[in-house]
């Protein structure tokens, strides 16, 4: 007779993703990792270290000394040599838990992953729980409004989809005064640059924004998790779910809609889509405009990242075939583009957006300026 100890096998728990997340630089992301970390050593827990940047900070170097650090990985490009995480050490040495700093990092060309949050991704199917941090400017849907209020652009990002993956998130905040005077201080960046950083990045108005922003998004992200929770143990009954569909068109900023798509629907805590209409026998891959055809693809790509399903209808009329996908999935919200066309086009010919209108008048409908075309 065949042991029944053979036939049930235990069931593994997923491993668990804790991310902080911080209005600004120098809020004490890392330094509050590090202190989670040394509590979870004292309980015996198998701990190490992926890789941490103290960015010259004695109070967090002092953190990392009596933990195991896990060796990084030299990388030659160009005429430098660069250190990485080395995500095979860490796989092989197989932690229970894994700190990793900086999430937003791009990776060295040649890395089997494009970016660091891949490489977490990648630790988490393997298995190891993992502890990282981030700050909100660098979550992808924040990119517009960041770049409007600190008149920088923030090019290393994290798919919201990924805060979606967390088992928790934890938010480190402090007051903008004390990060002010922290900077003032010398505690976050060097003598030189501080000045500057007060007039520019650290200005009040923009630390505000900033700091609203992260206590938004981890409020969503509470919530989201105990509607889940409540559902899950039946103690109440789920509301019919609102929906989110965004218009995908190639023209370029088509990337603030996406963005805009995705913050609506992590508000709602609900799926969305991203529709794309092919009118008229239209080949996007071999004829037309192939720039408009790699802004398409690339669009897609990035709805996907951000956690939508990507639909494509084909159609002679792209009023109609949005209309019938928007009243078969009943869809509460729509996101389009602010059209590219004169007015006198649009009281000529008519537009989608007014044509959806007149239809859908339950709908809740959010129109995006975009960018001009340079002729």
């Amino acid at each position: 007779m065949a042991d029944l100890s053979d036939e049930i096998q235990p069931q593994v728990e997923p491993a668990k993703l804790r991310v902080y997340l911080g209005a600004a630089p120098g809020v004490g992301k890392t330094y509050r990792m590090l202190e989670q970390a040394h509590a979870l050593k004292r309980q015996g827990v198998d701990v190490v270290i992926g890789l941490v940047e103290t960015h010259g900070r004695a109070e967090t170097a002092a953190l990392i000394q009596d933990l195991e650090k896990t060796p990084l990985r030299l990388v030659p490009y160009r005429s430098v040599t660069l250190e990485e995480m080395d995500l095979d050490a860490i796989l092989a040495r197989h932690p229970n838990t894994c700190i990793v700093d900086e999430l937003a990092h791009t990776n060295v060309p040649g890395s089997r992953n494009r970016k660091r949050y891949e490489d977490v991704l990648e630790l988490l199917d393997a298995g190891i729980n993992v502890m990282t941090a981030v700050n909100i400017q660098h979550l992808e849907t924040l990119n517009d409004a960041v770049s409007r209020s600190a008149s920088t652009q923030v090019r290393e990002t994290v798919p919201d989809s990924f805060l979606k993956r967390a088992d928790e998130v934890v938010n480190v905040d402090i007051t903008v005064d004390e990060l002010r005077t922290r900077l003032r201080e010398g505690k976050i960046y060097s003598q030189e640059k501080i000045e500057q950083s007060l007039s520019n990045f650290f200005r009040k108005g923009n630390l505000n924004m900033l700091r609203e922003l992260a206590l938004r998004t981890t409020a969503e992200q509470v919530g989201s998790a105990a509607a889940q929770y409540r559902r899950n143990q039946g103690l109440e009954q789920a509301p019919i779910p609102e929906k989110v569909m965004v218009c995908l068109s190639s023209r370029p900023g088509t990337e603030r809609l996406l963005r805009a798509g995705s913050r609506i629907a992590g508000r709602l805590a609900t799926n969305w889509y991203a529709v794309y209409v092919e009118t008229g026998g239209e080949d996007r891959k071999h004829g037309g405009d192939p720039e408009a055809a790699a802004r398409l693809e690339e669009y897609e790509r990035m709805a996907r990242e951000l956690g939508a399903k990507v639909v494509i209808l084909k159609g002679k009329s792209v009023s109609d075939k949005l209309i019938d996908f928007a009243q078969s999935e009943n869809i509460s919200h729509v996101v389009f583009g602010q059209s590219a066309r004169s007015r006198f086009d649009i009281l000529l010919r008519g537009s989608v957006l007014n044509r959806f209108l007149a239809e859908m008048r339950e709908t809740t409908v959010q129109v995006v300026p975009m960018r001009r075309e340079k002729k």
